[in-house]
Formats: structure tokens, sequence, C-alpha cells
């Protein structure tokens, strides 16, 4: 009986199943085109607890793939994280977005043009948002950043068959990859910084 009280009267989250007891956890949030390669960059990333793809900042509630792809919902592809902010800092989380994306373009990103694709960075308190326009305008000194900063709005996740795509289907997203001229473009961007 003590033990079920205890589990009851416990504080617990829960990342992915996994109960993470009573560590503080924060959530990022950031549009950067296709939501395939943002989550891939994110994943193995020490402090980055869980990913998610979906859909945010638009008009219409759940909405589908096929109604985000139409571009008339307003919503963008993006990446929602979890992560323990004593292994990784938002700012680095925010490093490693800019790295990730072209942020001189708002059509789009690289091969993927379309209102859905466009870059932003979602903020879910002042903090996170202080941290991102600084990050920004320290980014503005060398590129011409067009990258939105805006409040966190509900997040849908996408259909399963997105989540971790390059893992269900590695052939076809490294297709996708090579094709998309992403890697080039990020090169040009950034040289080898990551």
């Amino acid at each position: 009986m003590s033990i079920i009280l205890f589990l009851l009267t416990s504080p617990v989250n829960f990342i992915d199943g996994v109960a993470m007891g009573n560590k503080q956890t924060e959530h990022a949030a950031f549009a950067g085109g296709c939501f395939w390669c943002v989550q891939h960059a994110f994943d193995d990333i020490d402090g980055v607890l869980s990913t998610q793809v979906g859909y945010t900042g638009g008009t219409v509630k759940s909405p589908t793939y096929e109604q985000v792809c139409s571009g008339t919902t307003g919503h963008f592809e993006a990446i929602q994280i979890t992560f323990d902010p004593s292994k990784i800092s938002y700012k680095k989380l925010l490093d490693i977005y800019w790295h990730n994306i072209d942020p001189t373009k708002t059509d789009g990103q690289f091969c993927d043009i379309g209102s859905q694709y466009r870059p932003a960075i979602f903020y879910h308190d002042e903090s996170q948002k202080k941290i991102a326009e600084e990050s920004k305008k320290e980014l503005l000194k060398t590129k011409n950043i067009v990258v939105e900063i805006l409040p966190a709005q509900p997040f849908y996740p996408a259909e399963d068959y997105h989540q971790k795509y390059y893992q269900k289907s590695p052939f076809r997203y490294e297709l996708y990859d090579l094709g998309s001229g992403r890697k080039n473009r990020l090169k040009e961007l950034w040289g080898n910084q990551k």
C-alpha cells in the first residue's frame, strides 16, 4: 500500500514513456523547412530528451499533412523539443538550429518552397524570447537574418509516419536529403561549423 501511495503522490514527468522523476524539463519549438531534417539534427544531442514533429502557428485545429501542404492553414512544419536545461542550454539549441537552416530565406528552405516551410523560432517564455532575440542580433552582424521570433502556439503532432522519418525510411530520407541541396547550402552559409 505504501508503494502505491508513493507512486500516486510523487510528482513524475513522462518523456516518451520514461519516468523522469523531479527533473526539470523545458520545451523549445523551431520551424526550419522540412521537419524530417530538423528532427534528425536534434535527436542525438546530449540533453535533448525527446523530439516530435508537427504543425504550429496556423488557424486550423489538428490539421492534417495534406491541409498544411495546401498552404491555406498558416501552419509551419515544426519540431517540438523537450530538453534538460541542466545538460543543454536554450542558447545552445538555438545555435544548433541556426546552423541547420538557411536563415536568409523567408519563402521556404532549400528545395522546399511554400509558407509551411518558412523558418521561425517559437518562444515559450520571456527568457527564451530574450535569448532568441540576442542570438538573432548577433548573427545579423554577418548575415541577413529574416527568421521570425514568435510566441509559442498550439503544437499539433504530425502523423506517425513523419515521426523520426530518417529512421523509418533511411533510404528515402537520404535521397531527399541529398536532392534537397541542404548540405551544400549549409556549407556555403556556415562552413564546417556545427
